[in-house]
Parts: structure tokens; C-alpha cells; sequence
């Protein structure tokens, strides 16, 4: 397997002088002498104009003699280089890729939409001209293979409480990380080095949308519940304690199981409780 080769060429000015020399000779030849022979040299004029060219910052050329890679010139400026060399341009700056949102299922068969912001770059000029049709658009394919992969290895979400499974919302820096590992490798057979690549958007198919919403607000009340009647118990069971204590009042079993029920309505209800005064007993 092959693998990048940098190359130098020689200064752009120098050969431009040197055309211009050989411009300014033929034409005192063909003015001073009159002879056709001196405009044989509009072979070397051409010769030597084809061999310039220009380098920008955060770029390269590949050259290829008659289908040999001979290497890759990344210096910037402007040069000259054998004119039968084929000249392939390749950034190497850094780009964004915004893929588009695909619908995948994850790890639970759940539809969802998802798409990947990746920052990437040319890294081995060989390997994106050589190896792979159309390095850019081997990154766009394999990212979207890549995050499809993803998708169907994590659960979007879980809603059993204390349940320590990544999921894709919850996981995001563990999942991102997995993200960028796959398409490393996805993408180093074009000599890409990937840069960032993280989630963009991440949510529930439309179809089932409402339904996961409800979902997670009966959890989320459950939860909630939950807590309330923790903290109702705790309270009722340090006021019969206080009580019993101060001595102000002695409860037997039918005043306990009155005054806890009460107690366990006013604590954990939704709505406000409205006082009832008993002229009676608690009997009556």
C-alpha cells in the first residue's frame, strides 16, 4: 500500500524568467534576422507555460506522470514542475459536514430522528485521490452509515429510575465518543482524519412523539408521587411522635389510624384541604 510522498518543485519566478527571455529572443531573432527558424522556439514558449502553477495556503497538488504517482507538493506559492505532470488539487483545510436527519430505530426498535455534525480534513493526499471515487462523497456515506450504526446500539432514552444504561440522551459524551471511533475508522482507508464529530439532533419520530411525551410526564408524576408519600410518611411519623411525646394527647389504634389518614390526605393531596370542625369525638 501506498502512502503520501511530498515533493518540491522549482520557483515560479525563475522559469517565468526564463520564458521571458525566450519570448524576447524569438522575437529579436525573427525582427533582426528575418528568419522563420527563430519562431521554432514558440515549442519551448508552450513548453515551459505549461509547467506553471499555483499552490494556495491549506492545499496541495498531486502529481501524476502518465498514471505514476510521483507525489504530493504542499508547499504554497507559486512554482514551476514538469508540464506533462497531471496536476490534482486537494484541500486540506478543515470542513463542516451537517448530515442530513435520517429515521433509524434504536436499540429498543423505537423510531427516532438523528442526524451528525462531523469536522474533518484531508490528512493523507494519496489515500483521498487514490484509494477511494470521490473522497467527499465516501464522507458523506459512511457518516450516515455510521450514525445508523449508533443508533441501533444505544436506547434513546430509559425510564426506569436509577437504570444506568447509556442511552442517546442521556450518554452524550460516552456516545459521541463511540461516534467519532467509528467513523475514524470508517473514514481512514480515504486518509481523512476526523477532526469532531458529535449529535446534532436526536428525537422521537413524529408518529410516535406524543406518545413517548406521555410516556415520560406519567414518569415524571410516578417519580414525583413517589417522593411526596416518602416525605408524607416521615412527616406524620414525627408528628404522633411529637405528640406522644409532649404528652398532649394519647392515641390508641382506631385515634392513630384516624389521625394518619387524615394527616396522608392533607400531605398528598393535589389540591388544597378544606378544614371540617368536629364538635364531637373522633368517634362520632
Amino acid at each position: 500500500m501506498k502512502y503520501e510522498k511530498k515533493i518540491s518543485a522549482s520557483n515560479g519566478y525563475v522559469m517565468f524568467s526564463i520564458l521571458v527571455l525566450v519570448i524576447l529572443t524569438m522575437i529579436i531573432g525573427v525582427v533582426v534576422t528575418e528568419s522563420p527558424l527563430f519562431m521554432a522556439l514558440i515549442i519551448i514558449v508552450l513548453f515551459i507555460a505549461k509547467g506553471f502553477f499555483i499552490v494556495n495556503p491549506n492545499s496541495s497538488k498531486v502529481m501524476v506522470l502518465f498514471g505514476a504517482y510521483k507525489g504530493t507538493i504542499k508547499d504554497n506559492g507559486f512554482f514551476w514542475t514538469n508540464p506533462f505532470y497531471k496536476k490534482q488539487r486537494i484541500s486540506l483545510r478543515a470542513r463542516n459536514f451537517y448530515s442530513e436527519r435520517v429515521k433509524v430505530n434504536d436499540k429498543i426498535g423505537n423510531p427516532i430522528l438523528i442526524n451528525v455534525i462531523l469536522v474533518w480534513k484531508v490528512s493523507d493526499t494519496f489515500k483521498a485521490a487514490f484509494d477511494v471515487d470521490q473522497y467527499e462523497e465516501f464522507v458523506r456515506v459512511q457518516t450516515d452509515a455510521a450514525v445508523r450504526k449508533l443508533a441501533g446500539s444505544y436506547p434513546y432514552d430509559n425510564f426506569a429510575e436509577g437504570h444506568q444504561d447509556v442511552t442517546l440522551l442521556s450518554g452524550r459524551d460516552e456516545v459521541n465518543e463511540a461516534l467519532e471511533n467509528e467513523i475514524t475508522e470508517r473514514l481512514a482507508i480515504a486518509g481523512i482524519e476526523v477532526m469532531e464529530a458529535r449529535i446534532g439532533y436526536l428525537a422521537y419520530a413524529p408518529e410516535i412523539a406524543s406518545s413517548m411525551l406521555k410516556r415520560q410526564q406519567a414518569v415524571a408524576i410516578v417519580a414525583a408521587r413517589k417522593k411526596i408519600v416518602e416525605g408524607a410518611v416521615g412527616m406524620v411519623e414525627d408528628a404522633l411522635s411529637k405528640l406522644s411525646e409532649d404528652g398532649i394527647i394519647d392515641f390508641d389504634d382506631d385515634k392513630k389510624a384516624s389521625m394518619v389518614s387524615n394527616l396522608m390526605v392533607v400531605l398528598c393531596g393535589d389540591k388544597e384541604a378544606t378544614p371540617v370542625i368536629n364538635t364531637g369525638t373522633l368517634h362520632s
